[in-house]
């Protein structure tokens, strides 16, 4: 068959595009199903100023979008202005559009919904007898009846451009989607009060939470307002959620404002991290906001999965909502037609900032809150040990000043500081000789001297691990605290013990403007060259100063060849070109620090689990309250080095049902 050569097309002069078209076209960017348009209509109704609103749907919000506010509402000299593309009352110069504050401010979106469906508004401002209904096919205003705010309607949604409709899915998914869109603004202003309806049926209500900033729709700075915050989070994720996680509270100030205390914070997070047990196979409970706007960005969510690293099993994912407050003008919102996309002016900065606010919240042993509601409980009937808030908003344990002397069966020790803990115990980290090649004998009960009075046994609620009972098969420990039975996996939690104490031997932690205190250098007898991208040399070259303090030299060979000519000494039997890699593909992105972290930590993790205590070794009793205490003062204890948990509690509640007690 003759191949048949197409003839060049005739030349077509250039034009300026119908509005009509231009705005269709616009609206591809925008709108791309119906959740698009409740999401530029509830972000309209938020700037307005509205503290409820409703949103009502039909067949998914394919045949009707409503959303109604109680706000400010609309003029009516500036109604038809609405519907023109770029018209909008949120910016007006360039200087406000790099620092905008409002969630919207484009002025797009409602000349976009024009285009491809039949849109009405009606809007009442206070202070005035009556409201106006603005046509947007007709343009035709006419006065109607309304309480103050705006009702935007979009009917018919795509009728103009029925190719686009074929691509929607069916009614249920298309409603999911719709409620998806306004429950990540729910988690965001919990003190507006939100509904949705569907075919006339009101399928989700939020109610408003008066404890917030209605003018800011940020956390107000108060025990109340976290826990309004609370209370949104328990009604839009639900129970589990909020039990499952940890409050955060961090503030980050610029370097030239330590000296002055009253200096404003140059970036705040709050929210809640999910504790490791809590992860998912799937991201979907990852919730960032950034001045109140839900975003899906990198940094962040590579910030918070680094803070989980150390304590996290195989591939789950964790579960969050983290909330950032920053100075408009240091974050870009003028980045994508959707407005979910964010560029920060200092990427590092906000990735160190989650990081550090996640990963010291998750620092602290989960045992001390358990038994910070037990000493609560039983304040009254006994003597219970002093608890003192910590900075991270959690709690600390102290002990009475005579604990010691109350309790013989554990002499003290010297050990390290691994912050504050009860003075009586063993240190399992410190004495080697627990841990000798030769069985541990089983340490009698003490027999009192003559004379001399009994000294009272260490009650059960006495520590938040409680007091050993026995070991099972060689590998469990069995715990007795106030509220039932511990189970203790001995070699995971000696694992994590150890862990951490060579962490702080190395001094691998980071310092307070993020970077790594340089690290020992080990150069290569022979470099190690690797073809590299443009990217890699660039980074390489821009980045050499944070290489060395990394401990990593990599330099041009040739234009296409980058030589690592040393490497961080902890690593020099490592893989040279994989690390340099890994650090410029990072440190290209994200922060470099965490590339040299892991691979440090996947070592001494490696040490510590050869290093712990092995399963089928007998244990004493003395040895194994002395792990009991190692694990309510070490950090991340809850977890060890491969991210299973290291303890369990059985309820009291638990164990009578499993022996029908009381049935």
């Amino acid at each position: 068959m003759n191949a048949v050569l197409s003839s060049p097309s005739p030349r077509r002069p250039i034009r300026e595009l119908p509005d009509e078209l231009i705005s269709q076209i616009a609206a591809g960017e925008v709108v791309e199903r119906p959740a698009s348009v409740v999401r530029e209509l509830v972000d309209n109704a938020l700037d307005a100023g509205a503290t409820q609103i409703t949103v009502r749907l039909l067949a998914g919000g394919v045949r009707l979008i409503s959303v109604e506010d109680d706000g400010m509402g609309i003029v009516r000299e500036e109604l038809p202005i609405a519907f023109r593309r770029h018209a909008t009352s949120k910016i007006g110069s360039l200087l406000e559009l790099e620092s905008v504050a409002t969630m919207g401010f484009r002025g797009e979106a409602l000349a976009a919904i024009n285009a491809i469906a039949d849109c009405a508004i009606l809007s009442r401002v206070a202070g005035t007898s009556e409201a106006f209904l603005l046509d947007g096919r007709t343009g035709e205003l006419r006065p109607v009846a309304r309480s103050t705010g705006t009702t935007v309607e979009v009917k018919e949604l795509f009728y103009s451009t029925p190719a686009r409709r074929k691509f929607l899915k069916t009614d249920a998914t298309e409603l999911a989607h719709c409620i998806e869109s306004v429950r990540r603004h729910a988690l965001a202003r919990p003190d507006v009060g939100f509904a949705i309806w569907h075919e006339g049926k009101l399928i989700e209500q939020w109610r408003r939470c008066a404890a917030f900033d209605a003018g800011t729709g940020l956390v107000v700075d108060t025990g109340e307002a976290l826990d309004a915050l609370d209370q949104r989070l328990h009604d839009v994720l639900g129970a589990d959620f909020v039990a499952q996680s940890i409050r955060i509270q961090w503030v980050s100030r610029n370097p030239s404002q330590l000296p002055r205390p009253d200096a404003q914070p140059a970036l705040r997070v709050w929210g809640r991290a999910g504790i490791p047990d809590a992860a998912r196979s799937r991201a979907d409970q990852q919730f960032a906001y950034v001045n109140g706007r839900f975003v899906r960005d990198k940094v962040i969510t590579h910030a918070a999965r680094s803070a989980y690293e150390d304590v996290l099993h195989g591939n789950r994912q964790p579960i969050y909502a983290l909330y950032l407050a920053m100075d408009p003008t240091r974050v870009d919102v003028n980045v994508h037609p959707t407005k979910i996309e964010v560029r920060f002016r200092d990427s590092r900065e906000v990735h160190q900032a989650v990081r550090h606010a996640v990963e010291d919240t998750l620092a602290v042993p989960r045992a001390q809150a358990a038994a910070q509601g037990a000493a609560d409980a039983s304040a009254q009937a006994a003597p219970a040990p002093t608890w003192t808030p910590s900075a991270l908003g959690s709690t600390a344990f102290a002990p009475e000043p005579n604990r010691a002397s109350s309790t013989p069966m554990y002499s003290a020790q010297p050990s390290m500081s691994f912050g504050t803990q009860p003075q009586g115990g063993h240190r399992v980290s410190e004495l080697g000789a627990l841990w000798s090649k030769s069985p541990a004998p089983t340490l009698a009960p003490s027999t009192p001297a003559t004379g001399a009075a009994s000294a009272p046994a260490p009650s059960s609620e006495d520590w938040p691990l409680g007091r050993a009972l026995a070991q099972l098969q060689g590998v469990y420990i069995l715990a007795e605290n106030a509220q039932g039975l511990i189970v203790v996996d001995m070699h995971a939690a000696h694992e994590r013990i150890v862990y951490e104490r060579l962490k702080n031997q190395l001094g691998s932690a980071s310092t307070a403007d993020g970077l790594l205190q340089g690290l020992s250098s080990q150069p290569l007898l022979i470099p190690v060259t690797f073809a590299a991208t443009p990217t890699e040399v660039a980074t390489a070259e821009a980045h050499a100063d944070t290489l060395h303090t990394l401990g990593l030299e990599i330099s041009p060979f040739s234009p296409k060849t980058l030589a690592v000519r040393a490497v961080p000494s902890a690593l020099a039997q490592g893989d040279a070109v994989e690390l340099a890699r890994s650090v410029l593909a990072e440190l290209s992105q994200h922060d470099a620090s965490t590339v040299i972290q892991r691979a440090q930590n996947e070592l001494l993790a490696t040490m510590a689990c050869h290093g712990a205590v092995r399963a089928n070794r007998k244990l004493t009793i003395e040895e194994m309250n002395g792990l009991l205490r190692d694990m309510e003062a070490t950090e991340r204890s809850d977890q060890c080095n491969h991210g299973r948990p290291t303890w369990r509690q059985i309820s009291l509640r638990d164990l009578d049902a499993l022996f029908l007690r009381g049935r």
